[in-house]
């Protein structure tokens, strides 16, 4: 799919608008409707991003509302009619750009990921299920396997002729990849792998597909091997294709599955389990691309560190949590979508000297419910453009780990630094997407409970979105671990307490000088004072160095708790557990800084003045909350002073009242289909 789009719309011969004028709050109300459309299109265009043609396609394809989610059918209905959805999809070749164009699709990674994330407007048990299908089980072979897998299982798992799934968490092990215990063991005199469950924990959990529809499963399991005149070892955690159902979807002898039942969302997933006891597959149904086994049992890889073996492998999978991070966003805007409409019509209390109800978004504390959140959401998704469009750039470029063990040392920085922005993305999208889901719900009071105006459903579907494609709170780790060692060889795969080791070691300072890597950051920075405090909080390069030394601040003092365990007295794990909440904070901040870097990047973008100045107070009210819900922290640390929290409050309050005019115009811009919208509390009104 081509990616070239048009300029962005200016002007239209109907309704020219004066781009000079600027986009305050008495504009809003005086804009006419054609001027209130345009800037509704200029927003959009600035939002949908890159593969904005993608998202015009999804768009008219879904503007459907036999798509949503219907809660009167069966856990049965419900998987079937998802499953059907699927077949549409495929049919209409929804899936092709996921995969290589030399195997039967058209290789556009973008794409691919924008059209699963539009998906999240509508059911999203379908973007959970499209997501297994070809995000999952179709990513492992794409990316884990090698042209004879390609040949045998892409087209048809493009065609759904090939129904698979992922089988990686464990009942005993989840986050903990490298831990499985499912183990594949090679028979070199039948040159088969042995696939088995030796512990009841060793049982594949929660696997979408698994406990009705999926005939093939990925399984992440020990390779134990052993060449001639060796004896057997585990060379790590491999991934194998493994049958599991017959054509008639009967287990297959050695394998058990059942059914996870009801959840507490996405009835029309199929999530199952999985046991195996001593299943026979092919041994060319490892997926090797970064490591094979001779028909002797001889093991080879052209990546000899096997934790660098073992990241490489997982890091060529992220596709997923990113599509995880994008649809959790698309979710929250929804809900915030359909909260804010409904607040344009629910009236209550008599107003002053009038005869009618006050409508309900007039009153501050409920703009202060939901505008902040929209400003939240708005920032979030020119995050996700960006970690989107550089994961396709990583994926269609030369892999930065090539199977023939050559490594480019700016390439794999750059990957390690994508997993890292894909991590952090998916922790502050998901939890942003469950705390915005459930105040829209708390937003519409009763209404908003009864599942046929959306929300209530959609809160049920995102909460297991903090949970899967990892953990939220690992993840968030994880990004501090980046932050404070740039993810040293030495470090990756090494213990909590080896970890510590390392970092406390470190001769020099783990925080160096940054330089603004967008000249548009580096920019505004130089035309802010470096004491906060004397320049104005509205000065935009002033809120890009209090996220900044916020961020290295934490960097710096994390370290220094790090440092305790050189002490002989100290035990090195204990220092890491006692530090957990400082790495968190580290992880949190880093990720919210650099949220906040992408939204100065769109604005700055932005061709159009009238949508830039609106997303300029959108921008601002995003600081001004973010700074507002940390002030314990910036305040503690003398980051901020009193008068200037008070200045915050007071701004928060200030800038909801100059965008609750534009509260209709700003949720309209998220391009959401019309037919997916339906919600009689708004519709009745």
């Amino acid at each position: 799919m081509s990616t070239t789009e048009s300029p962005l719309p200016q002007t239209s011969d109907d309704a020219p608008v004066d781009e000079t004028r600027p986009a305050s709050a008495d504009d809003a109300g005086a804009l006419s409707d054609d001027e209130r459309e345009l800037l509704v299109d200029n927003l959009r265009y600035v939002l949908d991003g890159r593969w904005r043609a993608t998202r015009d396609d999804v768009r008219r394809r879904a503007n459907r509302a036999d798509l949503l989610p219907d809660p009167s059918r069966t856990l049965e209905q419900a998987r079937a009619r998802v499953l059907d959805e699927m077949r549409e999809l495929s049919e209409e070749g929804f899936a092709a750009a996921g995969f290589g164009a030399d195997h039967g699709g058209t290789g556009d990674v973008g794409a691919s990921i924008t059209a699963i994330e539009m998906l999240g407007y509508a059911d999203l048990s379908l973007m959970v299920k499209a997501g297994v299908q070809w995000g999952l089980w179709g990513g492992a072979v794409e990316n884990l396997g090698t042209a004879r897998h390609h040949e045998k299982y892409v087209a048809d798992t493009i065609s759904l002729d090939l129904l698979g799934c992922f089988a990686m968490t464990e009942t005993g092990h989840g986050s903990n990849v490298q831990e499985l215990e499912t183990t594949a063991t090679y028979d070199a005199a039948t040159k088969e792998f042995v696939i088995h469950s030796p512990t009841p924990s060793a049982r594949k959990d929660y696997i979408g597909g698994a406990a009705e529809h999926a005939r093939m499963a990925s399984v992440f399991a020990q390779l134990i091997t052993a060449g001639p005149g060796q004896e057997p070892e585990s060379y790590g955690v491999h991934c194998f294709v493994v049958p599991i159902r017959d054509a008639d979807g009967n287990d297959l002898p050695g394998v058990t599955t059942s059914d996870c039942g009801y959840k507490g969302g996405l009835p029309g997933v199929d999530n199952g389990r999985i046991m195996f006891d001593e299943v026979r597959i092919p041994k060319d149904n490892l997926l090797n691309r970064y490591a094979d086994v001779a028909d002797d049992g001889t093991y080879s890889s052209p990546i000899e560190n096997p934790n660098r073996r073992f990241f490489t492998m997982l890091g060529t999978l992220i596709r997923g949590r990113i599509t995880v991070a994008a649809t959790a966003g698309a979710a929250s805007r929804k809900a915030l979508a359909i909260a804010t409409r409904y607040g344009l019509v629910r009236r209550q209390f008599d107003a002053p000297g009038g005869d009618d109800e006050i409508v309900v978004l007039d009153y501050l504390g409920h703009q202060r419910k939901l505008l902040p959140l929209i400003a939240k959401s708005y920032a979030i998704a020119f995050a996700q453009n960006e970690l989107t469009e550089e994961l396709h750039e990583v994926q269609s470029d030369t892999p930065a780990e090539s199977p023939d063990g050559s490594a480019d040392d700016s390439k794999a920085g750059r990957q390690r630094e994508l997993e890292a922005n894909a991590a952090g993305l998916k922790a502050y999208a998901t939890w942003h997407a469950s705390h915005a889901i459930n105040v829209s719900r708390e937003a519409c009071g009763g209404a908003g409970y009864l599942d046929e105006n959306q929300i209530s459903i959609i809160r049920g579907d995102i909460d297991v979105f903090t949970t899967f494609e990892g953990d939220n709170t690992v993840l968030t780790q994880l990004i501090a671990k980046e932050v404070l060692s740039a993810y040293a060889d030495d470090v990756q795969g090494l213990s909590a307490g080896g970890w510590v080791r390392f970092i406390a070691s470190m001769a020099r300072d783990v925080v160096v000088e940054k330089t603004a890597a967008r000249q548009v950051v580096q920019t505004l920075l130089e035309s802010s004072d470096e004491d906060t405090e004397k320049s104005a909080l509205t000065n935009r390069g002033t809120q890009l160095r209090l996220f900044r030394n916020r961020e290295d601040h934490l960097v710096r003092t994390c370290a220094q708790r790090l440092r305790r365990a050189t002490d002989d007295d100290n035990d090195a794990f204990e220092v890491f557990n006692n530090a957990q909440d400082h790495l968190l904070k580290v992880g949190q901040a880093r990720t919210e800084r650099i949220v906040l870097e992408a939204f100065v990047q769109a604005i700055n973008d932005c061709d159009s003045r009238a949508a830039a100045e609106v997303l300029g107070k959108v921008c601002d009210l995003f600081v001004y909350s973010a700074l507002e819900a940390d002030l314990g922290w910036f305040m503690m640390h003398r980051h901020i002073s009193v008068e200037r929290a008070k200045a915050i409050r007071r701004g928060v309050n200030e800038l909801c009242s100059d965008l609750r005019p534009y509260a209709a115009t700003l949720v309209d811009a998220f391009g959401i289909p019309d037919e997916l919208m339906r919600a009689p509390m708004i519709e009745n009104h």
